[in-house]
């Protein structure tokens, strides 16, 4: 049985993010608000959160556990500058906590005193998608 380690992870984001459309909901605001002061405009991918929110349950399997601060690292860009030298910006906290909050909700994730850790749920929902495809590609 493969699991996460074993596939592309653009493909299992990819994969799974379709599936979590029918068990988390986008948030409102979404629509209006950048995801960092590292961007200039709102995301332009209507499937944004569902990408996000599944990239998010990948790196919680992977690196668990996980704050909200080493994530917006992770999800951060450089910043042009017009008279300096670009920096690393850290992405906003927002979109990332409240994705955590939903995939908390549909028993995916657990919070623990150092962190988020992925549930045996949520391992089994992304070990399944990695198994379906690795057999795809066999």
């Amino acid at each position: 049985m493969s699991n996460v380690y074993d596939v592309n992870a653009s493909e299992l984001v990819k994969a799974a993010s379709q599936r979590l459309k029918d068990k988390i909901k986008k948030p409102q605001y979404l629509d209006y608000v950048k995801s960092g002061a590292d961007r200039e405009r709102p995301p332009q991918d209507p499937e944004f959160w569902f990408v996000r929110s599944a990239s998010i349950l990948r790196q919680v399997y992977v690196n668990g556990p996980v704050g909200v601060s080493k994530l917006r690292t992770r999800y951060g860009q450089r910043k042009t500058h017009v008279v300096h030298r670009m920096h690393h910006m850290k992405t906003g906290g927002s979109i990332i906590s409240d994705s955590l909050v939903a995939l908390e909700k549909i028993g995916f994730i657990k919070k623990t005193k150092k962190g988020r850790v992925i549930a045996p749920q949520g391992k089994s929902f992304l070990d399944k998608i990695s198994g379906e495809i690795a057999g795809k590609s066999a």
